[in-house]
């Protein structure tokens, strides 16, 4: 068994597993270093990964270590916390064991779900193979080489035909990540990579941004709205709303609007338009009656338990914790990292004996999102920035977020070169099949 020794020992105090280890379960962990108990975090990667840059490693603004931090690293100094790299596969609620992959089970007392989620399809898994989704650093590379292929494509293509569908680029979902990654990949084909092709213009690039709904950034303000689409259009990217992707081909995306469908040939497809649970935790929660929403996060309580079951906690975005207007919390890393500071208060309490804070109260500080090089919209609740500030501020958020100093120190500089030059040093096509000019090669 998990921490045997620790469980022999009377002075160890209660068990405490925390599944995963993004924003929710970092905090958790933290908040609980040095607490009377013994607490195991069980994740299947030995990394936190700082998930809103993804779209940079995608777009070779960053590489994948500016933007993930080994978990052992981070909590190094929490003597009463152990890491264990394994992969979850069921959570026996009866025994109080957490199984792994491997055939290990780790007993708890305590228990906090904060696994993350997965992309949604909307049942069409086939369409991942043509249009990766950002919830990885797997996922960010594969789409860096799809961008960076195409245009290498561009360039010895057979024929015009060809060519423009090599600089065509579709990106499905109009909500932060998918305005961000429009606007770099804009940023990419209009400045980054001038002058560096002799028979293609990357600057020809068509970057198209589908949203199903009637509004991009819908949580936003219509006038920050407004201002998003402005940019991206000045950025060359065009807009489609209220557009439906009826499937994904290798060579292209089929769009419906208005009782009328279209075939668009693109070269590279990017999927940010959806969230989904993680199959085992939807196999559990058939399996132990957790009522969920839609999307498969199990609903809470008030305090972050699940109904009948004081000792686990849901944190993160599995969790369907509803905020004060009723509606549930967005999944938003600032959600999360909130989560997880209020159950290691709870749990602390819990284990000294003491009364436990109150239900959990999201303290909104605003949202954020970038649209290209010196373009941001910001809404902190009591101003609203766009433009340059806007940018600046949506840097220095996500500066202060990062886990490491070093983290922060190295992306500042590389963020300030990116904007001085224009250029992203991290443009490597790695992994999967490398590019071979197949096409209107000489």
């Amino acid at each position: 068994m998990v921490n045997e020794a620790a469980r022999s020992n009377p002075h160890a105090g209660q068990q405490i597993v925390i599944i995963g280890s993004g924003f929710a379960g970092l905090a958790v962990a933290k908040g609980l270093a040095g607490a009377q108990c013994q607490v195991t975090v069980v994740d299947k990667r030995n990394f936190h990964l700082f998930q809103p840059l993804l779209y940079q490693v995608a777009t070779g603004a960053l590489s994948p270590a500016n933007i993930a931090t080994p978990i052992r690293a981070a909590l190094k100094k929490a003597r009463n916390v152990t890491v264990l790299l394994g992969e979850v596969v069921d959570v026996d609620t009866v025994s109080r064991q957490v199984e792994l992959a491997s055939g290990e089970a780790v007993p708890y007392d305590i228990l906090v779900l904060a696994p993350g989620v997965q992309t949604q399809y909307f049942r069409h898994p086939e369409w991942e193979q043509f249009a990766p989704g950002l919830k990885s650093i797997e996922d960010a590379l594969t789409v860096r080489r799809h961008i960076l292929s195409a245009f290498e494509h561009a360039e010895v293509a057979a024929s015009p035909a060809e060519r423009e569908r090599d600089l065509t680029f579709v990106v499905v979902g109009g909500g932060p990540t998918g305005v961000e990654m429009a606007g770099a990949i804009a940023e990419i084909a209009r400045y980054t990579l001038r002058g560096e092709f002799r028979r293609s213009n990357p600057a020809a690039a068509k970057i198209l941004l589908v949203e199903g709904g009637p509004d991009i950034l819908p949580v936003y303000t219509p006038k920050l709205r407004e201002r998003a689409a402005r940019d991206l259009a000045d950025m060359g990217v065009t807009v489609r709303t209220g557009t439906m992707v009826v499937s994904i081909e290798p060579d292209g995306v089929q769009l419906a609007h208005g009782g009328q469908t279209e075939f668009v040939p693109a070269s590279a497809v990017v999927w940010a338009a959806g969230i989904k649970a993680a199959p085992w935790t939807t196999a559990l929660a058939g399996e132990r009656g957790i009522e969920t929403d839609r999307l498969g996060r199990f609903t809470v309580l008030p305090d972050l338990t699940l109904p009948g079951h004081p000792e686990i906690f849901v944190a993160g975005d599995l969790a369907h914790c509803k905020g004060e207007t009723g509606e549930p919390l967005p999944a938003l890393g600032s959600v999360a990292v909130q989560q997880g500071k209020y159950l290691a208060k709870v749990i602390r309490a819990r284990i000294a004996g003491r009364t436990p804070p109150p239900a959990f109260h999201y303290v909104d500080r605003g949202i954020m999102a970038t649209i290209g090089r010196a373009a941001a919209i910001a809404d902190l609740r009591f101003i609203r920035l766009t433009g340059f500030i806007g940018w600046l501020s949506w840097l220095f958020v996500h500066l202060m977020l990062l886990v490491e100093f070093r983290s922060r120190v190295v992306i500042f500089f590389n963020w300030a070169w990116c904007y001085v030059t224009r250029n992203r040093y991290s443009r490597l096509i790695t992994g999967g099949e490398h590019f071979t000019p197949s096409r209107g090669d000489s």
